[in-house]
């Protein structure tokens, strides 16, 4: 196991480190390599639950998403696709985990951030107006589960499941921001670590 999660960092830091400042090439190398680890690393959990499955599921999906992005943007379409069903099962997993509650300043605070986001974006999304409007709605379900369970049960799994949603959020946003309104220095790296990040500590929450 702890060479798996040592293999999984280095290849994770590689990925990032060439988001900033790497060729090309070393990006499309570490970024799949680094979700195949992630794949196998989570795969050698010590007990795989039937609903486990559906992180793992998550992150094959996610690798399919980013398999896309290679392709010409007539592709963007499909692997947004991807990234969706990706988030999507993740959601499922948060869900199945549930108790029946309600705090109403997470969903409120989502749907501002939400609104927001999308208000910024929204003339220059053109054809993928309503493929991303749809992603960011299941991305923001996914976080508004994950905070309700850690605000009701306070535990190192709940607080694991909720960080990685919201890096993921986080990766999201910044990518939205600078791919369609204004790049800025470092984006590519403070996406490659949010997506990282926050893949890892989903999968982190199956050996808790």
């Amino acid at each position: 196991m702890i060479w798996s999660f040592l293999a999984v960092l280095f290849s994770g830091w590689l990925y990032v480190d060439a988001s900033y400042r790497g060729p090309q090439w070393q990006r499309w190398v570490f970024k799949p390599v680094t979700m195949l680890l992630l794949l196998a690393w989570a795969w050698q959990a010590p007990v795989l639950k039937t609903t486990d499955y559906l992180i793992l599921f998550g992150v094959l999906a996610t690798l399919v998403g980013d398999a896309l992005t290679l392709l010409p943007n007539k592709r963007m379409l499909y692997a947004i696709g991807a990234f969706f069903v990706s988030h999507l099962l993740y959601t499922l997993y948060f869900a199945s985990q549930m108790t029946l509650s309600f705090f109403w300043p997470i969903p409120l605070a989502l749907l501002i951030i939400g609104g927001l986001v999308i208000a910024t974006v929204w003339s220059r999304l053109e054809d993928l107006r309503w493929p991303i409007c749809t992603f960011v709605g299941v991305t923001l379900l996914m976080v508004w589960l994950g905070a309700e369970q850690y605000f009701i049960r306070p535990t190192d799994y709940t607080f694991t499941l909720m960080a990685g949603a919201v890096l993921l959020l986080l990766g999201n946003i910044v990518w939205l921001l600078s791919h369609y309104r204004r790049r800025f220095s470092a984006d590519r790296a403070i996406i490659a670590a949010c997506y990282f990040a926050g893949h890892f500590m989903i999968v982190r929450a199956l050996w808790l």
